[in-house]
């Protein structure tokens, strides 16, 4: 078997525009006279990357950075206007999971047919076959047309597939994101295996907590350019701190407003953001002082004054001086918030939070979906003080049970 590798070599993508349908008159065409072409729109500019056997690169980037582009390219869609691009071993995944089903086949069809695509013998897939649906948990859907799936069912299948291929090359877009949480760390640890057999992946995501904590390098694109390659937490920081610039940019002047709790929030303070949504109404569930692992729920009110598309509601814990202990939302949990427009309610139950003594501020946002700004985001605004036992030092206070055991001391011979 081949070693996978990737290779990018300063490649550079453009597409034009289809030229008008208007026909040029006979008087025109005397004359010489010639119209002017539509100017290219370039995609990629002078990209170079490469990604290593066992290796996972996380792909980062607005709308519109390039990021669907680089991977078509990966994946064989395509070819760059410039530069050269080296793809070696057997690709799995593309960018559409579920792209190239046909809707009028069962699941197990498609899943036969996919897996050939793919380069396995009909008898290999075949032989695959019952593990994929285990895997992609159909087993009760497998024979029934695929338009009769979820959109959900769909990339589960099509995850499933890509994985049972033996992929030397994984090209996928947002695979976290496929399933519920239980599946998804079924993914995480499918994606371990083909990493340790030397598979190359490629991750397009939104999920800046799973670029850090899966990804060996990340690539930031910026309209069509590599804005940063490098270590995720850096270029991730990088990312994290234009994001925030544009919010602070977008935010409006406006006066300081005093929530019913008391709260003073400052625009480009403690909040920033476009306001094309606006939070209200944060709440804490229980009011008063938190203990050690009590359940703990955060509830406010959204009010999308104008149409957005599937936002990215975020909360985390901070302490006084600003570390985050708890940091959740709604994209890495898989969680599809549909467009909003109007009033809307938001609960977080958190189960347990295992937080040592000690004052905490809760942070809540609502983010746009590329992450690129926030529309409304509460820093370090409300309050929270967690009672904890005085056996434990630290951030967390998980419960623990001492045990000591001392061998039986032998007496010397008198």
């Amino acid at each position: 078997m081949s070693l996978a590798r990737i290779s990018v070599d300063r490649v550079t993508k453009e597409f034009r525009r289809a030229p008008g349908t208007t026909r040029m008159s006979w008087r025109e065409f005397l004359l010489g006279w010639r119209r002017s072409r539509p100017s290219p729109t370039v995609a990629l500019r002078d990209v170079s990357l490469s990604v290593a056997q066992g290796e996972m690169l996380g792909v980062i980037g607005a709308n519109g950075a390039g990021k669907s582009t680089l991977l078509r390219l990966l994946g064989g869609i395509g070819r760059p206007t410039s530069g050269r691009i080296l793809v070696e071993g057997r690709v799995g995944g593309l960018l559409d999971l579920g792209g190239g089903f046909l809707r009028d086949l069962t699941g197990r069809e498609n899943a036969m047919l996919a897996g050939v695509v793919a380069g396995l013998l009909r008898a290999e897939m075949a032989e695959r076959l019952p593990e994929v649906v285990r895997f992609a948990e159909l087993a009760e859907h497998i024979d029934a047309p695929l338009r009769t799936y979820s959109s959900g069912m769909q990339m589960r299948l099509a995850f499933a597939v890509a994985v049972h291929t033996d992929p030397q090359v994984l090209l996928v877009d947002e695979f976290l994101a496929v399933g519920d949480l239980a599946f998804q760390a079924k993914c995480h640890a499918r994606i371990k295996a083909l990493r340790e057999q030397g598979c190359a992946i490629v991750m397009v995501s939104h999920g800046m907590h799973d670029v850090k904590e899966l990804c060996d390098r990340a690539l930031w694109l910026k309209g069509g350019e590599v804005a940063a390659l490098g270590s995720p937490a850096q270029v991730v920081g990088m990312y994290e701190a234009e994001m925030r610039r544009e919010s602070l940019r977008r935010t409006p002047d406006a006066p300081a407003s005093v929530t019913e709790s008391g709260i003073t929030l400052v625009p480009k303070q403690n909040r920033i953001g476009s306001l094309e949504v606006e939070i209200s109404n944060v709440g804490l569930r229980p009011p008063g002082p938190l203990k050690c692992g009590e359940p703990l729920e955060v509830e406010f009110d959204l009010d999308a004054r104008a149409g957005v598309r599937s936002p990215i509601l975020v909360v985390s814990i901070v302490t006084e001086n600003g570390t985050t202990c708890v940091d959740t939302n709604t994209r890495s949990a898989g969680i599809d918030v549909p467009d909003l427009e109007g009033a809307a309610h938001v609960r977080l139950a958190i189960g347990r939070l295992e937080l040592g003594t000690g004052r905490y501020f809760v942070n809540v946002g609502v983010y746009e979906t590329e992450w690129s700004y926030a529309y409304d985001s509460h820093l370090h605004a409300y309050p929270l003080d967690v009672e904890g036992p005085a056996a434990h030092r630290g951030l967390m206070a998980p419960p623990v049970r001492w045990r000591l055991e001392v061998p039986a001391q032998r007496t010397s011979p008198g």
